[in-house]
């Protein structure tokens, strides 16, 4: 009986590791923001994600997918990522930290139609540091919220 007690005991233990191991993954997957605690059925999690596809991506097939068809064909007629951060965004940034702003949340997003998020932006460019915001228009298309305009803070 005492023979058995140890490999029940490493048994055990690896069968926890292997089930920690596994929710990790999903919660890396699913989460945004600074802190990867948005939820994703939020506008601000859309917003992010958009911007996480432009800054950090080698391509621009996940911010067309979380755009409308407006500004998907925007995105793509500048082909490639640093050419939306220079001309869409009007942001270029050689290393960049993107936060959305959540204190503006007001009522319950599951029913809205529309939205507008505050998205930060800190990084630097030729060694300097920038910050800068930018207003995103959200809609809310087949229960997924999409980016129909990106606007320049009009108090800056």
């Amino acid at each position: 009986m005492l023979k058995l007690f140890p490999r029940f005991l490493y048994i055990v233990f690896f069968a926890f590791t292997l089930q920690a191991c596994s929710d990790n993954d999903d919660v890396q997957n699913q989460s945004a923001g600074k802190y990867g605690m948005l939820d994703p059925n939020t506008p601000h999690y859309a917003a992010m994600k958009f911007f996480e596809h432009i800054y950090y991506d080698s391509n621009l097939n996940g911010a067309v997918e979380l755009s409308t068809p407006r500004m998907g064909r925007l995105l793509q007629s500048y082909h490639n990522n640093r050419n939306v951060q220079r001309h869409v965004l009007n942001l270029i940034y050689d290393e960049v930290e993107i936060q959305p702003d959540a204190g503006n949340s007001v009522g319950r997003a599951e029913f809205a139609k529309k939205a507008v998020v505050s998205v930060f932006f800190t990084g630097h460019r030729h060694d300097k540091k920038h910050e800068d915001i930018r207003v995103v228009e959200m809609v809310k298309m087949d229960g997924d919220w999409k980016v129909s305009k990106v606007r320049a803070d009009k108090y800056l």
